[in-house]
């Protein structure tokens, strides 16, 4: 059942859509940001930017998750991060803090490097266990591109179960607090990585960024789980 009163747009396929939820949330942390850190820049997945004059920027995701928000289905969430501004030297930037809450299940996480990640203020960690012993989240583009089927298959070699649930923020954050094992998904973009990049690690594990046949591998999970998924990547 789609929730009431919602209208889903298409962006880029017919899973890939945003609503008028997406958009008022964006614009309420939006402003929110320019009253509180008007130097910081900013990045929102649905069009939200201003250029930075601190050297730092927050990264939006209002609704991660928007196509099961729009059915009715309870894994979505919303996140936020703040890193470093882009440079030359660091294209990408560097995550310095995360925070996501899932509204249906009341929980919020918040931490990174350097900052222990809590969810309700509850210090977590990720799992430890072998990989063979864990499950491994992921996202998968339909149809599925043949660069991304060799890797993919031989990681689902070396776990436990595959999940996929459609929002990687929480997929990050349950890995952050050890209910989901690992993730690896390419390409992901910083709003759909940064803020769970920064629990895993300020839980204790390991984000990181792998390319591989010419795609980025985004990677987290204890360090031995992120080390044996980057030999099975590698591999495939």
């Amino acid at each position: 059942m789609r929730s009431a009163g919602l209208v889903g747009k298409q962006k880029t396929s017919v899973a890939d859509v945003v609503t008028a939820a997406d958009t008022a949330a964006e614009a309420a942390v939006l402003a929110a940001l320019t009253t509180l850190r008007p130097d910081d820049g900013i990045l929102g997945e649905e069009g939200a930017a201003r250029p930075s004059a601190s050297g730092r920027r927050w990264v939006i995701d209002p609704v991660d998750g928007t196509y099961n928000f729009l059915c009715g289905i309870d894994y979505w969430c919303s996140a936020l991060a703040l890193a470093t501004e882009p440079t030359a030297d660091d294209p990408t930037g560097q995550v310095l803090l995360g925070a996501v809450q899932r509204r249906s299940s009341g929980e919020l996480w918040v931490g990174g490097p350097g900052r222990p990640t809590r969810r309700n203020g509850v210090e977590v960690r990720v799992a430890e266990q072998p990989l063979s012993e864990l499950s491994l989240a992921s996202y998968v583009r339909l149809p599925p591109a043949d660069d991304r089927v060799g890797p993919w298959l031989s990681m689902l070699g070396g776990v436990a179960a595959m999940r996929v649930m459609g929002s990687g923020s929480v997929d990050l954050a349950l890995v952050a607090d050890g209910r989901l094992g690992a993730y690896a998904a390419p390409n992901v973009a910083d709003w759909d990585w940064f803020p769970g990049a920064a629990l895993a690690t300020g839980a204790g594990g390991v984000a990181a960024v792998v390319p591989h046949r010419g795609l980025n591998w985004h990677l987290a999970g204890g360090a031995a789980a992120v080390r044996r998924l980057t030999e099975l990547l590698r591999s495939g």
